[in-house]
């Protein structure tokens, strides 16, 4: 290079700007200005995904994407094996963006990274087939853009849902087991700050492993995660899954520390009114109303004997849901901590079905610091979830729908029964439909002995019934 064309490249002077090296110089500082301004406003303009969130809801998985600006693309599925592809085109990672570490019921894993220098790409390992729907969302409040991809999962071909089960011979008994609250209903802030939704969730989940274990037996949970489901959506889930009985898992507190114990809770003469009005109100707006006879529509039905129907459906019920509370409470006396001894009513809209028999089961006190510690140990939770178990079976034995597999098994089996006051051993005898002789002989008691309140009975059942 020459000592000119050096210099023009350094500092071009007035003297030689006219001279072949100063146009030289001065095209290459503005092809340098050039590139310089088209990388800036490159950089400037790619797009930037500053986060990557994951929960499980009711019925799918959602995944959302948040961006700086309205992303641009593509979404598809790829299988063997199974996973969903993100492209974000002219997209860049956010400093710290992390990735989370989820596993939820569809998503086995997330992986994420840049791709041929411009994009970047998101693949979701997919824990089982899924049908996927993807929309844009503008920026809203604190909220910026954001891409939400929700994965359905399928069991087949059909893309039904895992929770739709089609009736069949001999069927096992379902129970819907729901975690009371979720998401952003904590319930109840116990002990140490612990959430009653994580508690019940975890009950819950024992719950169901444990039916699941049971022959004859299947549970099914409203929730499995930590989101909102509405009170009437329970129900619609529950439904949607042929559940037998409804039954609603919680967890109490109070102002004195020194409370504790387990309840049970059915439904009140009072919420069973209410909710025979609201069935009427609905059926003047032609909408189905659900009773243990079924989805049926009463709208064109005369107003007497539509009334005359919701009443038996809703009495009917709770006559149901009562048994099955004084099962459970049954099961529970002796082996797990009672505040009282007997069925409390409520009229909890959880407890409001007029064809599920349905219960509440406070399963103690987060404000008492000896119940909480045992409510969040994970092996009193499994023992509580087979007390409750248990006392599902007793009642589902001696009141198996027909077509399950527990109506047609004939084998001997024992129920508890919690004395209540005012109890005679022949009242009871009668409920059940066995002999006194035999109650008293299954429980050695004479003729001469009286019975207590709080007292655990065992009433035998199947072929011992009527021996």
């Amino acid at each position: 290079m020459s000592r000119d064309w050096a210099g023009a490249l350094k500092s071009p002077t007035t003297a030689n700007r006219g001279s072949p090296g100063h146009c030289w110089a001065f095209l290459y500082r503005a092809f340098l200005a050039v590139v310089t301004t088209f990388a800036s406003t490159a950089a400037a303009g790619a797009n930037q995904l500053e986060g990557i969130r994951l929960h499980d809801g009711p019925d799918s998985t959602r995944v959302v994407l948040s961006t700086a600006d309205v992303a641009s693309f593509k979404v598809f599925r790829l299988e063997n094996p199974d996973r969903v592809v993100i492209d974000l085109y002219d997209t860049r990672a956010a400093g710290g963006l992390s990735v989370p570490d989820i596993v939820s019921r569809v998503v086995d894993r997330v992986r994420a990274s840049p791709r041929q220098g411009t994009d970047y790409r998101i693949v979701l390992d997919l824990a089982r087939r899924a049908d996927h729907r993807e929309h844009v969302l503008g920026p809203m409040a604190s909220h910026p853009h954001r891409l939400v991809i929700d994965l359905s999962p399928v069991v087949g071909e059909d893309g039904r849902l895992r929770e739709v089960t089609a009736p069949q011979r001999d069927r096992d008994i379902i129970v819907a087991v729901d975690p009371g609250h979720g998401g952003r209903y904590p319930g109840t802030v116990g002990v140490g700050g612990v959430y009653e939704k994580d508690v019940v969730l975890a009950i819950s989940r024992e719950l169901k492993k444990v039916l699941d274990g049971m022959p004859g037996f299947r549970g099914v949970l409203i929730r499995d995660g930590d989101y909102a489901v509405d009170l009437r959506r329970r129900f619609e889930i529950a439904h949607r899954a042929r559940a037998d009985m409804f039954v609603s898992i919680h967890a109490n507190a109070f102002r004195m520390k020194s409370v504790y114990g387990a309840e049970v809770f059915v439904l009140s003469s009072r919420g069973a009114s209410m909710e025979t009005a609201k069935l009427m109100a609905d059926r003047e707006d032609g909408s189905e109303v659900v009773g243990g006879f079924g989805p049926v529509s009463l709208h064109d039905v005369d107003e007497s004997v539509a009334r005359i129907v919701v009443d038996v459906a809703m009495d009917t019920k709770r006559n149901e849901s009562v048994e099955l509370g004084e099962a459970v409470l049954g099961a529970l006396a002796g082996t797990i901590p009672l505040r009282k001894k007997r069925l409390h009513e409520r009229a909890f809209q959880v407890l409001k079905s007029a064809s599920l028999p349905s219960i509440l089961v406070e399963t103690g006190y987060l404000s008492s610091p000896r119940e909480a510690r045992l409510l969040t140990d994970p092996p009193y939770q499994r023992r509580l979830a087979k007390v409750i178990a248990g006392g599902i079976h007793d009642y589902a034995t001696l009141n198996a729908p027909e077509g399950t597999l527990l109506a047609s098994m004939n084998e001997t089996g024992t129920l508890r029964y919690l004395v209540k006051p005012g109890d005679t051993l022949s009242e009871i005898a009668e409920r059940y439909r066995i002999s006194t002789r035999l109650l008293q002989a299954r429980n050695n008691i004479s003729s001469s002995n009286r019975i207590l309140v709080g007292q655990v009975l065992f009433i035998p059942f199947g072929k011992a019934r009527g021996s």
